[in-house]
Formats: C-alpha cells, structure tokens, sequence
C-alpha cells in the first residue's frame, strides 16, 4: 500500500553491522532496523537459539505454557530489580501501549497524560497517546481524555496531573522526535507527582530498553521505580516481540480474560530474546554502549554544522545548524552508511550494540566527509 515511500534501497543480506543490497553494495548498519537488531545480522548466539527452537516446538498458544516465556519473563523481571512484577507479552510497542491503556482502566480512572512530541505508536489506542499531531491529524476522533503537556517541563506536569488521571505515560529519551533528553531531574519529579495522586507512571522503553542508552530500560539513572514499563524494539533481537512489566500493585490489576495476544511470548521469538540478553550480559555490552557515545559525542561535536550530540548509549542525535538533515542521510547513504533523519535537522543514529569500533570509527570519518560536502 502507499503508506511507505518507495524504498530506495532493497537489503538482502547481513553479518554484524554490514547489511548488502541486492546489486550488492555494502552499508555499515548505524539504523539497525531502527534500535531492534541489538546484535545486528546473522548474530551466531541467536542464530543457533533460534534454530534450536523451531526444530522443537514452534508454537503453543496462550492456554498453555512453555519454558521460554516463563525464563524471559524471569529475566525481565529480574532486570527491573522488583521481584513483585508481572510481564504481559505481545509483538510490537503499540500493542504493549495499548495494554498499558487497558491496565489504568482499571483503576477506574480514564484520563491520561502523554508528552508533545511524544511517539508510542499508530494503533488507535497508542495514537491517542502520541504527541504528534502530523500523525494523528487524520484519524480523529481518538480516545478521550488524553492531554499533551511539554517534554521535561516539571510546572506543566503539576498542573496537568491530578486525583482523575488514570496514568502518565513518558519516553526517558524521545527518539522519534529526534532523540531528546529530558532535564535529569524530571523523571524524579514525574515520579513524586504521579505518587501524590495515585496516578500510574507508565515508561515507555520501547526504544530505549535493553541496553540501547546503557542501562536496561533508559531511566535507572534517575533511582525511580515505575509503575509499567514497555519494552520491544531490541527486545525481539531482530524477531517480534514486546512486553509489558507492571511493578507493584499495579501488576495485580489485569484478571484472567482482561487482555490476550495470539502470538506474545511465542518459543522462537522469546529463545532469541534470552539468548541476546545472556550474551550482552556476558560480554558486559552496556557498559560498551556508554563508552562508544563518549567516543562519538566527542568526534563530532566539534564538526562545523553540528549543534550538538545528544542521547545516550547508542541512541544518539546529531542536531545540525541548518536543516540538511535528509540531504545528509541520502549523501551517507551513497557512501555506504545508512542512518535516520528524524526531522529536518536532526540524524538519528541507533547501530547494534556490539558494533566494532572500526565501523563506528568508520561512520564518524564519512559523517565529517558528509558535512564538508554540504559545506
């Protein structure tokens, strides 16, 4: 259908961060089908996770349990440091979204709070939630009730959250709208707000999590407990999958026939989930993150045309001076790098996790090519 533009490229292959065309080009993979191949192409561990599964049990559906599910579930439990949290499984963010909006129904409350600029998906229900209104233009009426206050503005959150919202719902870094990051106290802040009146503080990781900024989820920096997290993207390593975490009381909330997902937590996707987070532990890939956004933050702030490099991890924005931003992305792309351009003058970059640094370094040399090019 004509809701995509006509792709400029057709990939057909990959090992790592080097993905090829179908003439046979080679492009170092700074998108990684934006932040979902965490270990990039043809990862060995996946790769063997994966096999192994679909030779034994390919399928069951939600009337029954299988070992995987229960491990990663485990797992992500674990990660969030409360052994009191429950995890739903379904395939992409939206979905998990949506079942966040499900979950503070039931609190009885109907209200809800989201960021301008904000992007939780395209999904009815996830759509209400997303703060930008390009998208959202022609598909109203959407959810009632649903109000839109500023990113990192602490005043309009006390004003906006009170004894009717049902939830609060925020990105600890905004990465459809070109990787913005959030004053460092304002999770904190949205945290002691949302405790005053009982309102669910929901985190959106569906970028940011597992491992993408350096931490599990994006917002362990700030020492809060959420109420929900949502995870997907990196979580499937490449293959489908999502999950909802409620932490608390508020994982007590759903009751048996309150929500379903066909194809959540299925073997194949959730062995390559287990096997992506056991090697990142092992090969302790987090604290690699943290280092390579030292490294490219220093080798491009400098750069004439650069305003400024933000993000953390390996989810980064590299904001321009002027808005060269698609200009730029299509000029890297013909030099055999492929990246993001969120908006007119931001580049969205989110490679694999355990991308080399010779390919980052790589990168770094072609943007500034790029950039003397466009002068």
């Amino acid at each position: 259908m004509n809701n995509y533009a006509i792709p400029s490229i057709t990939l057909v292959r990959g090992k790592g961060s080097i993905v090829f065309d179908v003439e046979g080009k080679k492009y170092i993979d700074m998108l990684s089908g934006i932040a979902t191949n965490i270990l990039g192409h043809s990862h060995p561990a996946i790769a063997s996770a994966v096999t192994k599964q679909i030779k034994t049990l390919s399928h069951v559906s939600n009337f029954y349990s299988h070992p995987n599910a229960v491990e990663l579930a485990q797992i992500l439990v674990r990660l969030t440091g409360n052994r009191d949290s429950r995890v739903f499984f379904a395939q992409s963010g939206a979905e998990v979204n949506e079942a966040a909006i499900k979950l503070s129904r039931k609190t009885g409350r109907k209200r809800i709070v989201a960021a301008t600029g904000s992007f939780h998906g395209r999904t009815m229900g996830s759509l209400s939630l997303t703060g930008q209104s390009s998208k959202r233009s022609s598909f109203t009426p959407l959810l009632n009730g649903v109000k839109h206050i500023p990113f990192g503005d602490v005043r309009s959150a006390n004003k906006a959250i009170n004894s009717r919202t049902a939830m609060v719902i925020v990105e600890p870094i905004m990465g459809e709208a070109g990787v913005v990051v959030p004053p460092s106290d304002y999770l904190r802040e949205l945290r002691k707000i949302c405790t005053t009146h009982g309102a669910l503080l929901v985190i959106d990781a569906v970028q940011t999590g597992i491992g993408r900024t350096g931490q599990w989820f994006g917002y362990e920096y700030s020492g809060i407990t959420p109420d929900v997290i949502t995870v997907a993207k990196g979580l499937g390593a490449g293959l489908p999958l999502a999950a909802m975490i409620a932490i608390g009381n508020s994982s007590q909330l759903f009751e048996p026939g309150d929500h379903g997902s066909t194809f959540g937590g299925n073997p194949v996707t959730t062995a390559a989930s287990i096997a992506a987070i056991k090697w990142i532990e092992k090969n302790k890939i987090l604290a690699k993150c943290q280092a390579d956004y030292r490294f490219i933050s220093e080798s491009l702030m400098n750069v004439a045309g650069v305003k400024e490099v933000r993000g953390s991890g390996l989810l980064i924005g590299i904001v321009l001076v002027q808005n060269h931003a698609p200009e730029i992305a299509a000029l890297l792309q013909s030099r055999g790098v492929l990246v993001n351009a969120a908006n007119e003058n931001t580049i969205r970059i989110a490679p694999a996790l355990n991308i080399p640094r010779r390919e980052v370094a790589l990168f770094v040399q072609f943007f500034k090519e790029v950039m003397l090019d466009v002068g």
